[in-house]
């Protein structure tokens, strides 16, 4: 069924969590989209890091430096994941926090008749940041909408929204919710023309498509390590330039250079060690000449991987009566995350039963409220289930079977 440069079942050994038992059924994690499981090179080089190398930073003595070089590290290795400079790349609680970090910065400088473009796609976490600015600066927010009968964002729409004012359009590469994958680089030679910045929300992205922040030209992308195999830990990427220019809340005697002025306190060290190591597992997965090509040769094998598992989930579900699947089919472009409900049951019923089998999934709206809500699956939500680099053939009928069997 799949062609890649490396076996599931090796993939599959280095994670301990896939040995786990829930009422006599191996586990199968389908909560990918939420949060991946790790592979054991993570957490033990995040063991490594504070068992024998924690310190503070900046400081001279062994310890110290070498907390030094790890996170320089991690940096590099970041950085070949976005193809970005290690310059370029800053770290923090999650994208969450950076987010509202970055538009605090950002919003400093804007006032009443700036505006600020949002999608109805995205994660609050990329919505609620610019609407705090519009609370406090008195900045005007825009929305994209959403076409319902594709599950796409209307570029149109955004054009028309894009004139002198716009200073900043905010859009997600992937949705959290339905998969869809709207063309960024798009977007931002878009927003580029109308002399605006653009910020990208990559988190859902990041696990399932190949990041190059070169080719996109954003001015600033975001990403979360707990999505790709790595700690609950956050991303912030941003050019050179524009992190250097932002006006960030700083500590006075804190470093002014980029990436570390970004940097807000001590940080979560063996989180960035953590981060570092789990990019190194998925080059671990490719071949190439350097880090940045073992990524790319990785990413390309596994999205053929899991575009051939998807398909097979997409077609399954759609025949299964009571099934509705909300989502772009798998010849548009989307991550392989399927969001659906079940007639008769609500989202948390169904999930609780699946977990009885041993079927973790997400249930609700995954802080992508505005898109369910405008698909009127509010209060509830769906259910939601999503193709990582460890799930096999074995999982995906698995799942197919247990859905069918829902009463």
């Amino acid at each position: 069924m799949t062609t890649s440069v490396f076996h599931i079942d090796e993939i599959r050994a280095e994670f301990p969590a896939l040995k786990r038992l829930h009422l006599g059924h191996y586990v199968a994690y389908f909560d990918g989209p939420g949060g991946t499981q790790v592979p054991r090179q993570v957490a033990d080089a995040m063991s490594d890091y504070l068992l024998h190398h924690n310190a503070n930073t900046h400081w001279a003595y062994p310890t110290s430096e070498e907390t030094d070089a790890a996170i320089a590290e991690a940096r590099t290795a970041l950085a070949a994941l976005l193809n970005a400079a290690p310059n370029e790349v800053a770290f923090g609680a999650n994208m969450t926090t950076l987010t509202f970090h970055l538009a605090r910065a950002l919003g400093r400088g804007w006032g009443p008749g700036d505006e600020v473009i949002i999608t109805e796609l995205d994660h609050h976490a990329n919505q609620a940041p610019w609407r705090a600015i519009e609370r406090e600066r008195g900045i005007t927010v825009r929305v994209v909408p959403i076409n319902l009968d594709t599950y796409e964002l209307d570029l149109d729409a955004l054009r028309k929204l894009l004139t002198p004012r716009t200073k900043l359009l905010a859009l997600s590469a992937g949705s959290n919710a339905l998969g869809t994958m709207p063309d960024v680089a798009q977007a931002t030679r878009l927003a580029h023309a109308a002399g605006a910045l653009c910020f990208v929300d990559a988190v859902h992205y990041t696990p399932h498509g190949l990041v190059d922040v070169r080719a996109i030209d954003c001015d600033f992308l975001a990403c979360s390590a707990y999505k790709y195999y790595g700690p609950h830990i956050g991303v912030l990427y941003g050019k050179a330039e524009r992190l250097a220019a932002l006006d960030v809340p700083k500590l006075q005697p804190a470093p002014d250079t980029v990436p570390e002025r970004l940097e807000t306190g001590t940080q979560n060290h063996e989180g960035i060690v953590g981060a570092g190591a789990a990019v190194r597992f998925l080059a671990s997965l490719g071949g190439g000449s350097d880090l940045r090509a073992r990524i790319v040769s990785a990413m390309t094998a596994l999205q053929t991987r899991e575009r051939e598992l998807f398909a097979r989930l997409w077609d399954a579900m759609g025949a299964i009566p009571g099934v509705t699947r909300h989502g772009p089919p798998p010849s548009r472009p989307r991550t392989p995350t399927l969001s659906f409900t079940v007639r008769g049951l609500t989202p948390e019923n169904a999930a609780r039963a699946l977990a009885k089998q041993g079927l973790f999934v997400s249930h609700g709206d995954y802080y992508a409220s505005t898109v369910v809500e405008r698909l009127g699956l509010q209060p509830d939500g769906m259910i939601r289930v999503g193709c990582s680099c460890y799930t096999d053939e074995s999982e995906i009928e698995r799942l197919i079977a247990a859905v069918a069997a829902l009463k």
